[in-house]
């Protein structure tokens, strides 16, 4: 067959180019614009079908209720009692702030607490002023500063939003910017090559312009929901995604360059031969992602559409632009390293896959035993949610005022438990809630249409477990009020509910998400075996991850429990993540065994691959750690989880656990596909 005239030949890869580019240089700037469209409102995210839920809906009838609380707390120096002076000057410094543009209403009575050592009040503010209120509670703050031999303190509803806002106030270049420079690292260090990571680099940003766009458009019209922790795992994950299926492309690129001078020629066979694999890896991360549309958490529903757009772009630049570009450059984009055959640490590998040739019954027992004592402590993670003093992982002002006003006031002061019930029975509502063990009192706050808001103080801080306990009880209690229709909400009960949804969610989505991810690769490696046990391999590399971010969140960062998302993220991140990785080595197990036998196919798959693959796992790892520079707990959680989880498998399971089972069973492995009726000489 004759070659394509040279002009033809370089049309495609040029008009590609010209495409990208204008995607770079038009939609580029969309990475900065998501926080435009994102919302840091906890409310917007509770589940759907929960108590809790109906009762936010519910509140909105009640006109006070169209405000954001803001609690002030005024304490007196050292063991001293607040005087009737200073009370006077905490009510002469909140009536300053009336007037102001971001003041909802006026603030409530000041109110002293049962030691005499502290004064409480509630200060309403606008819930549409946005960006605007990490400045209103500094306002706030300045105000109730000016109260004589007092410390003052903020915290509420409020103060943890604008301590949230601040948390993300300018995050998006900061974490772009620490991912983008840990794959560039890494990258130099592999390839020794100075154009290449930056060509791997650029097409990971066009990815990301891409998506971003997208996701602005789709927030923009109300169909998808964004916030900071979507926002933040958007850009981590298609730089991981997009970084790893340039690693297997360029790879193979390389690999075929060794065996022709024809740089067309080697990128044809080289997206042959990679275009099935990194379609279906994809193909397992963004169906995993949107079966959390079958969660009731909202949250949760967001990150499924997003991060699938995320994951399509990332294949997308992988498989259009970087053979453009690397099609026009050819060696040149190795400089300085010379192309060779293989992957440049095929030694290594070669030496790993003789040893685990050698006894591949000792290597997995080895290796299993390893997972199972680490998978041991599994159940000892806790995820009942995080604390609110430890939401922040550096101390935020709201989380230092609310310890404040947990030590002169019932522990629930500043978050009560909301009844909302029918004002005809509103006395005796309010009868059985005082009466219910755990809650401190109760007071009516408002009647609108026929219904009554009733706040209940409890007893026990709002993020504990004995207040979540308090609330199963209260709902007990005025559920059997007859004709009250009483329904209990307020954020310990959503704490309660989301952490029961979360359950739920964890019961559905693993098993779907497991059957994505079986009917993927048995369409991919023709086997029923082989799918099997490369699923029940990540799954055990999940648990054992699990089992070590329990001890090092207890006893090395101090976590007293985990967001109760954190389990079912992480399961989806890391199952369909390590299935990408083990989709990288099988497809080229089989198709080596194809060529060479079972035996010699393992150990020849494992030695072409094991260098891409652990770089390609160094680089995820390195994303997705970049997450932690965000100074909240569940993203630092998920940043251990994912980059310890990814590592594991890259260097364990994939790199011994695997090869040493497929080996010890033997063309059994790929039944009923072909390679199981291969000869015996084959072993």
């Amino acid at each position: 067959m004759r070659a394509s005239p040279r002009p033809a030949r370089w049309l495609v890869p040029v008009l590609l180019l010209v495409v990208w580019l204008g995607v770079g240089g038009s939609l580029g700037s969309y990475a900065g614009k998501l926080g435009e469209v994102s919302t840091n409102d906890q409310a917007a995210f509770l589940p759907r079908s929960a108590e809790s839920t109906k009762v936010a809906q519910a509140q909105g009838a009640f006109r006070q209720e169209e405000s954001l609380p803001a609690v002030v707390i005024w304490t007196a120096d050292g063991a001293a009692k607040v005087t009737p002076a200073q009370a006077a000057s905490a009510r002469a410094a909140l009536a300053t702030l009336e007037g102001r543009p971001w003041i909802a209403g006026s603030a409530s009575p000041v109110l002293p607490s049962r030691d005499g050592r502290a004064l409480q009040a509630v200060v309403p503010l606008d819930p549409a002023s946005g960006d605007e209120l990490p400045a209103a509670v500094a306002e706030i703050r300045e105000a109730g500063a000016r109260v004589a031999a007092t410390a003052f303190h903020v915290t509420g509803p409020a103060a943890t939003r604008a301590d949230l806002s601040e948390a993300f106030a300018g995050i998006d270049g900061l974490l772009l910017g620490v991912a983008l420079a840990a794959v560039l690292v890494i990258l130099l260090l592999v390839y020794r090559s100075v154009l290449l990571p930056l060509l791997i680099i650029v097409g990971a940003v066009f990815a990301l312009s891409l998506a971003c766009a997208i996701v602005y458009a789709l927030a923009s019209a109300g169909l998808v929901r964004v916030d900071g922790q979507v926002q933040g795992i958007l850009s981590i994950l298609v730089i991981g995604a997009a970084t790893d299926y340039a690693l297997l492309l360029t790879a193979r690129f390389r690999e075929e360059l060794g065996h022709t001078e024809d740089r067309y020629s080697a990128m044809g066979a080289a997206l042959r031969r990679s275009w099935g694999p990194i379609v279906a890896s994809a193909g397992t991360v963004a169906l995993g992602l949107l079966a959390l549309f079958l969660s009731d958490l909202t949250n949760n529903r967001a990150l499924g559409p997003v991060g699938a757009i995320g994951i399509v772009c990332a294949v997308a630049s992988a498989l259009t632009f970087l053979p453009a570009a690397l099609v026009l450059l050819g060696r040149k984009a190795y400089w300085p390293a010379h192309v060779t055959v293989g992957n440049g640490s095929a030694g290594i590998w070669s030496r790993i896959a003789a040893l685990v040739g050698g006894a591949p019954r000792r290597v997995w027992a080895v290796a299993l035993a390893g997972l199972l004592a680490c998978a041991a402590f599994a159940p000892t993670l806790h995820s009942g949610g995080v604390p609110l003093d430890e939401i922040f992982v550096n101390e935020a002002p709201s989380v230092t005022a609310q310890k404040v006003l947990g030590r002169h006031f019932p522990g629930g002061a500043g978050n009560p438990a909301v009844v909302i019930a029918a004002a005809d029975r509103q006395a005796l509502v309010r009868e059985r809630a005082e009466a219910t063990r755990g809650v401190d009192s109760a007071a009516v706050r408002g009647e609108q249409g026929g219904r009554v808001r009733i706040d209940v103080i409890l007893k026990d801080p709002a993020d504990s477990a004995a207040a979540k306990e308090t609330v199963v009880r209260l709902r007990e209690a005025v559920h059997q009020v007859p004709g009250a229709q009483a329904l209990v909400g307020g954020y310990t009960a959503q704490a309660y509910d989301t952490q029961r949804t979360a359950e739920r969610d964890r019961e559905v989505i693993v098993p779907v998400v497991l059957a994505i991810i079986l009917v993927i690769l048995v369409a991919l490696l023709r086997s029923l075996v082989m799918p099997l046990l490369l699923v029940s391999t990540v799954a055990l590399n999940f648990f054992a991850t699990l089992g070590v971010s329990a001890l090092v969140f207890q006893y090395v960062f101090g976590f007293s429990g985990t967001d109760s998302s954190v389990p079912l993220y992480g399961f989806v991140f890391l199952v369909a993540l390590g299935v990408d990785y083990n989709i990288f080595l099988m497809s080229r197990v089989r198709e080596e065994s194809l060529r060479h036998g079972v035996r010699e196919g393992v150990t020849r798959g494992l030695t072409a691959t094991g260098g891409v693959i652990t770089s390609a796992g160094g680089v995820l790892a390195a994303t997705f750690a970049a997450l932690s520079v965000i100074p909240l707990a569940f993203l630092v959680q998920i940043a251990f989880i994912v980059a310890f989880g990814v590592l594991m498998d890259t260097l364990i399971v994939r790199s011994l656990l695997v090869p040493a089972l497929v080996l010890d069973i033997g063309p059994a492995a790929w039944w009923p596909g072909r390679l199981s009726r291969r000869p015996s000489a084959d072993l």
